[in-house]
């Protein structure tokens, strides 16, 4: 089936992600880039990502761009650090006439904001034993020597998308995922998955509480993905200019209920939020 990619300005942003991850992006895209309309979708019903292998991501990044194409997208935003890694080259492949953002792991910004040489990425599994992201880290280490401790945060996607950012359960899962980091030297923490920035908080308070002498930086990617995506619509000639309102909607595979409350919880936006069967 061909789905034609929209020429018009007025045309919305395609954004997905596994669940609510993507709404940490989406807060910089709306900062941004306040004049765009947004479409998201949270492929709620086949969430987490991270335990998917390469070739469903795959096939389901592709299903999902058709489907935000087939609402009119003018540009799509790979939302997700795990759908990023495993399928957004397959995307590019498929639509090489889409502007495609996809979300980088931050291994760049770590290295460059690391003060001792030590970043720690917390990420999925997924992620972490990607193709793509292991050269990347490879490449940084054997250039500047930067020390890259990678930790996979099994279970903190699930506990996000529940809703529990600040629970006994979550604090204590982040305790055990970052105190030992912070044990080897770490003082850079890169969140290299787009639900993680939700709980930047929690883990900033935990790091506070240690009463470290040396500073933690936390790097949160979601920024530059927003300045590249403008990048792409400008050059494109797809900027749309304000003067009228831009509007959002929600889509998704699971509970259309769900999502609209995380909107309003972590956003404080009050899309139509519709569930669909991609």
């Amino acid at each position: 089936m061909v789905h034609p990619i929209p020429s018009s300005a007025d045309a919305p942003i395609g954004v997905f992600d596994s669940g609510v991850g993507g709404l940490s992006v989406l807060r910089h895209i709306h900062a941004q880039l306040p004049h765009e309309h947004v479409m998201y979708f949270a492929d709620s019903a086949f969430a987490p990502y991270g335990a998917k292998t390469d070739e469903w991501l795959v096939q389901r990044a592709i299903a999902v761009t058709a489907f935000l194409l087939d609402q009119g997208a003018k540009a799509l935003v790979v939302a997700c650090n795990t759908a990023t890694v495993a399928a957004i080259k397959a995307v590019r492949t498929a639509y090489p006439s889409l502007p495609v953002v996809g979300v980088e792991p931050g291994l760049k910004p770590g290295a460059a904001a690391t003060r001792n040489g030590t970043v720690a990425v917390l990420a999925t599994a997924s992620t972490l034993r990607g193709e793509k992201f292991l050269a990347l880290r490879e490449q940084i280490s054997g250039t500047n020597g930067t020390r890259f401790l990678l930790q996979p945060c099994v279970g903190l996607v699930e506990r996000i998308e529940q809703g529990d950012l600040t629970g006994a359960e979550t604090a204590a899962m982040l305790k055990g995922y970052v105190e030992p980091l912070l044990e080897q030297g770490a003082d850079t923490l890169v969140l290299g998955c787009t639900h993680y920035p939700f709980v930047r908080e929690a883990i900033a308070q935990m790091v506070a509480e240690r009463g470290d002498a040396t500073p933690v930086t936390l790097i949160d990617t979601g920024d530059a993905v927003a300045r590249q995506l403008a990048r792409l619509l400008e050059g494109a000639g797809l900027l749309r200019p304000g003067g009228t309102p831009a509007h959002l909607h929600g889509y998704t595979s699971g509970n259309a209920a769900a999502l609209q409350q995380q909107f309003a919880n972590l956003l404080g936006l009050h899309p139509e939020v519709k569930s669909v069967v991609v």
